[in-house]
């Protein structure tokens, strides 16, 4: 990436412990941030099928981690690398046309949304590496 390291750069070698950990208070972990970083990837992921979704609950925007547990980080992770590449699928069969085109019920395009996932994802990402430095230091 030219902005540096890609996301998933970034989580490589933060244990499940790691993410769990919250270092500054009533900040987010870097648990929470990767469930949040899904769901942004499922929402429009479901707008490019034609779903209109305006309202996103707090519990659904910012889902509670599961109890800690190595065989749960692994599933965030799998699930943040396959609703990543089920949506890079998607966008690679879209046209000029379709990119151009407004998302059902909002008044922005596809391609701006597009743009915005990739913007949210390096955004939470800076955070992850701050919040990485933190929690794994000698």
């Amino acid at each position: 990436m030219w902005h540096g390291p890609a996301l998933a750069e970034i989580l490589r070698g933060v244990s499940h412990d790691h993410a769990a950990q919250r270092p500054i208070p009533h900040a987010h972990t870097i648990w929470e941030l990767v469930l949040h970083i899904i769901t942004w990837a499922d929402v429009p992921h479901e707008r490019l099928g034609g779903t209109a979704r305006k309202d996103i609950s707090t519990d659904e925007d910012w889902p509670a981690p599961p109890s800690a547990s190595s065989e749960a980080w692994r599933a965030a992770l799998d699930r943040l690398d396959d609703r990543h590449r089920a949506l890079a699928t998607k966008v690679k069969t879209l046209s000029d046309d379709q990119l151009a085109a407004k998302v059902v019920g909002e008044d922005y395009s596809v391609r701006e949304m597009l743009h915005g996932v990739v913007e949210h994802g390096t955004y939470h990402g800076g955070q992850i590496t701050l919040l990485k430095k933190l929690v794994m230091r000698d």
